[in-house]
């Protein structure tokens, strides 16, 4: 396995690259992904914003973030391992996903819908949870954007939950449980 980050310097914001570098070595084997796998982090240090993205899913994969998506929310300028982790773990099942036999052929991240979206980010974390990897309230979190997406109804609410508790979806299982949760709120 090969994880490098970029830049391995640091000079706007006080990131460590092998710290951050450790944690994606953790989490490839932890989500099940190859031990061979090679990945490319790189962090745009020049904007507090946190986006975050797959920007390769082949060999190897590349992973473009905004130091803001890997920032403590409570210290400024420095990088948080379990903030760290949630993003760069939900990143990481998707690759997992999308590389499992079976799991279907979803859109590229950025021609997917929204509701869409949230709804495989709920899979992932709740994956990641179960995983041992709990950052703050990541349930109560991830239901309210949920919602925001699907209604806050009953049928959103238990779509969430099969989402968050599943372990062997694919991806005409989670459109499914978008699409119910959406069409009852219409």
């Amino acid at each position: 396995m090969s994880v490098t980050v970029t830049p391995d310097e640091f000079t706007l914001v006080k990131f460590d690259a092998a710290e951050i570098k450790a944690v994606v070595e953790k989490l490839i084997p932890a989500v099940g992904l190859p031990a061979d796998l090679d990945v490319r982090l790189e962090v745009d240090e020049s904007t507090p914003l946190g986006r975050a993205t797959v920007t390769s899913y082949g060999d190897p994969v590349v992973i473009a973030v905004e130091s803001g998506a890997l920032e403590d929310p409570k210290r400024p300028r420095q990088v948080s391992v379990t903030g760290s982790a949630d993003v760069l773990g939900r990143l990481l099942l998707r690759v997992r996903d999308r590389r499992t036999e079976g799991f279907g052929d979803p859109p590229a991240d950025a021609d997917l819908p929204m509701e869409q979206s949230v709804a495989w980010d709920v899979y992932c974390i709740g994956r990641l949870v179960r995983l041992g990897y709990k950052h703050y309230d990541n349930r109560q979190r991830r239901l309210y954007h949920f919602r925001n997406r699907h209604g806050f109804t009953d049928a959103a609410d238990e779509a969430f939950e099969q989402l968050w508790t599943a372990d062997e979806l694919t991806w005409s299982d989670i459109v499914a449980l978008s699409d119910k949760a959406a069409a009852a709120a219409a």
